[in-house]
């Protein structure tokens, strides 16, 4: 089993957090809330308080989650407004990014240009809007491209256009998993277009679809009507409609890529992703993201790594309702005593999958 503390948390070491706390440290207002289980009561790290003894505090992402644990803000550091101030300044960096997605700037020229250090942006960036600052300007710059190509651009003007150095980098870029709110996909896809492709893969039929952010779709099964009909099922409003070079020239080569992968002569591709889901589900897909390639964890482990040790079972429902088959890597998921537990996708996959992973690992 591979060790979850080598999978980076959304929040600094308990370690950090104490000594920011017991230095005020207000560089750290944003990162994380602290709660007083005596008085009930969650502040921000530079809060001017009286200080709490170590085993009455406890640590928290953000404002909502220490609420859901039955705390209340404070009143003299009103650490709620300061995730709204910092909400708006992630916000306003966001546009920035996006207006500015074919000339790529680096962490600490972001971090210049929002008066921050680049640890404090980059820390307080990702509480906001999910993703780190270089996760979200390759997905402006894949969106940029997209554009370029939908208005009729040749595919290397596109490229260039969208700020990447070479073809080669278009889908050599960290993964890109922005996610869809749960509104949007109980809609059903409804008022969107989703393109789609299917192939025969070492691993059977394979449909991928995407709508113009990602992937939301990948999937094997008996036959291309078979998956065509579950596409339909799970974005009952959307229109589809089957891939083209002319109309998704992406989509054809993201999924020659990942047949390539699954088929063990390429690395998986990292492709930007379109997740539909609950904020619970999406926030276990982004953790299997983290996983490396040839290791695998437990459910337990799983449930532990995003923070909710005791929510196993919805930790592997989750798991279950992945839509997006290998990219979404729940494969790397076993059950507690190494068996290999659950795949929507057939257990004979799922062993092919870890023991390709791991094959390709040891060479």
């Amino acid at each position: 089993m591979s060790n979850t503390s080598t999978l980076k948390a959304a929040m600094p070491a308990e370690t950090t957090m104490r000594q920011a706390l017991a230095r005020r440290d207000a560089n750290y207002d944003g990162a994380f809330v602290y709660g007083v289980l005596t008085t009930g009561v969650y502040c921000r790290p530079s809060c001017a308080s009286r200080p709490a003894k170590p085993e009455n505090v406890r640590f928290f992402a953000n404002p909502a989650a220490a609420e859901l644990a039955g705390l209340t803000p404070c009143k003299r550091c009103n650490p709620r407004a300061l995730q709204d101030r910092a909400a708006q300044l992630m916000q306003a960096l966001a546009q920035h990014i996006d207006e500015n997605a074919g000339e790529p700037s680096s962490l600490a020229q972001l971090a210049r240009h929002a008066h921050l250090s680049p640890a404090h942006l980059q820390r307080k960036f990702k509480a906001v809007l999910g993703v780190s600052p270089k996760a979200y300007q390759d997905a402006a710059r894949l969106k940029r491209l997209k554009s370029g190509l939908k208005s009729g651009r040749s595919v290397l003007d596109s490229i260039v256009d969208a700020g990447f150095q070479s073809t080669s980098r278009v889908y050599g870029a960290p993964s890109r998993n922005l996610g869809m709110t749960p509104s949007a996909y109980r809609a059903g896809g409804a008022g969107e277009t989703i393109a789609y492709a299917c192939r025969p893969t070492a691993l059977g039929p394979l449909l991928m679809a995407a709508t113009d952010r990602g992937v939301c779709f990948a999937q094997f099964g008996k036959s291309e009507s078979a998956l065509t009909a579950q596409l339909r099922d799970e974005f009952p409003r959307a229109t589809l409609g089957a891939s083209r070079m002319a109309d998704s020239p992406e989509l054809d080569a993201w999924i020659q890529a990942f047949e390539a992968h699954i088929a063990g002569t390429a690395p998986r591709p990292d492709l930007p992703l379109d997740l539909r889901g609950t904020a619970f589900q999406i926030r276990v897909w982004r953790f299997l993201l983290q996983i490396p390639e040839g290791e695998v964890m437990s459910y337990t482990e799983l449930a532990a790594g995003i923070g909710a040790p005791k929510a196993v079972r919805a930790a592997a429902s989750a798991c279950a309702a992945n839509r997006i088959a290998v990219l979404v890597p729940c494969h790397r998921v076993l059950r507690g005593d190494g068996g290999l537990g659950g795949y929507r996708w057939g257990l004979e996959r799922k062993r092919a999958l870890i023991d390709r992973e791991r094959a390709g690992r040891a060479q």
